[in-house]
């Protein structure tokens, strides 16, 4: 090799060096990713486990090598209370991105009215955000940064009848000819049964046989459980949403003879599958119990659960945590995909994300791909039944933990 020969691979070695350095330190240490939960207030123990959930996320990717496209960098979550009301919500929102310009994404509210307020600013913010609130509205405003992962709360009412008789013939049991309807005056609830009454349950063969509304909180639920009882339905769809009206009608049933051998109980929510109603009703009251879900701890995420289980000492992987856990993988198939940090970026990998493995196996369809309003395509509803004192998947079939007992 001659002097000039030996100068330009010299200059060329110093070019790539120094090109390898400045990709090095371009690269950044982490990566914020931000999450609301109402972690005071009523809500704060789902807002707690919702947290732990995605906490775990980021614990479990960090320690496989962080985000590889951006060179092993790390996530960090970046974490606001955001109370007990919409307007606490929204100021949280406000405070987090405030504080945190650098993040290129986040999750959480939990409550649907909680949400909505988040995503007002977080939309105006161009922040993408994720959560599974089942509001309608919460995809259906034209927003561009909002990503819903459950089914919204029109498509599971539309689903609940039709999954649950497709699930009684399965268990080869006789249709019941009539159903009860017992529920407070809540907005949830209301918009909920409001397909099945007019014309739902008729379409099934079945007769509307009770139809009771109270305001919660209740004193006592006698008088329900005995209509109930002098009905004779045989299923009761059950919509309460305070713990203490859950425990007290169940309760009441069960005096007057009505257990779940006698009544299927199907409700809506995950809040029925709260381990605190556990030690609050007891697993006897609980019983049979049905509920929807958008997930739970199921078939694909027992590897997932039992480390969750084993970290927090919780009983079970609830929706709430899991849907978060997933949440985080998420946004991580989006910094992947583009090898970037840039927020504009990362929301058009969302939108033009579809993904049939990874992370897709932790939700009930098996597919993460959103409609262009940000709504999930193809989620299933999940029927999850109290069993041995365990909330158990039930449907979809192919990530069910337990068959249905439908009963005597």
């Amino acid at each position: 090799m001659n002097r000039r020969e030996f100068l330009a691979t010299t200059a060329s070695a110093a070019l790539i060096g120094r090109a390898s350095l400045a990709w090095a330190e371009a690269q950044p240490a982490e990566v914020k990713i931000g999450t609301i939960q109402p972690l005071s207030g009523p809500w704060a123990r789902p807002g707690q486990i919702a947290l732990a959930g995605a906490q775990l996320a980021v614990d479990d990717i960090n320690a496989n090598g962080g985000i590889k496209a951006l060179g092993g960098a790390k996530i960090k979550l970046v974490v606001a209370d955001g109370g007990d009301s919409p307007d606490k919500m929204k100021t949280a929102a406000q405070r987090l991105l405030s504080d945190n310009p650098d993040m290129i994404g986040g999750m959480g509210g939990y409550v649907s009215s909680f949400t909505l307020a988040i995503t007002e600013i977080t939309e105006r913010g161009e922040l993408p955000w994720i959560d599974f609130a089942y509001a309608d509205l919460l995809t259906g405003r034209g927003f561009k940064y909002v990503f819903q992962t459950s089914p919204t709360g029109g498509q599971q009412a539309e689903a609940a009848l039709p999954t649950v008789v497709d699930l009684i013939k399965s268990t080869g049991k006789a249709m019941p000819s009539n159903a009860a309807i017992v529920m407070d005056n809540t907005p949830s609830p209301q918009s909920f049964s409001k397909g099945i009454r007019e014309g739902g349950l008729a379409k099934y063969g079945m007769n509307l046989a009770v139809d009771e509304i109270f305001t919660p909180p209740l004193s006592d639920a006698s008088t329900i459980a005995q209509r109930v009882r002098a009905a004779r339905p045989g299923l009761l769809i059950f919509l309460p949403t305070a713990t203490s009206d859950i425990k007290l009608v169940l309760e009441k049933l069960s005096e007057v003879g009505l257990n779940r051998s006698r009544l299927p109980v199907l409700a809506n929510g995950s809040p029925m599958g709260a381990s605190d109603l556990l030690r609050i009703a007891g697993k006897d009251t609980m019983e049979g119990v049905m509920f929807i879900a958008t997930d739970w701890e199921q078939k694909n995420t027992t590897d997932i659960a039992d480390r969750f289980k084993k970290k927090t000492n919780e009983p079970w992987m609830s929706q709430d945590a899991l849907m978060n856990y997933g949440h985080v993988y998420i946004l991580k198939e989006a910094l992947e995909s583009t090898a970037s940090t840039d927020k504009q970026k990362i929301n058009q990998a969302l939108h033009a994300m579809d993904l049939t493995s990874g992370p897709a196996m932790w939700f009930p369809g098996k597919r993460i791909k959103f409609e262009e309003s940000g709504r999930i395509v193809g989620a299933p509803i999940v029927i999850v039944q109290w069993q041995g004192g365990v909330p158990r998947v039930v449907f979809p079939l192919d990530i069910a933990t337990a068959k249905l007992n439908w009963g005597s």
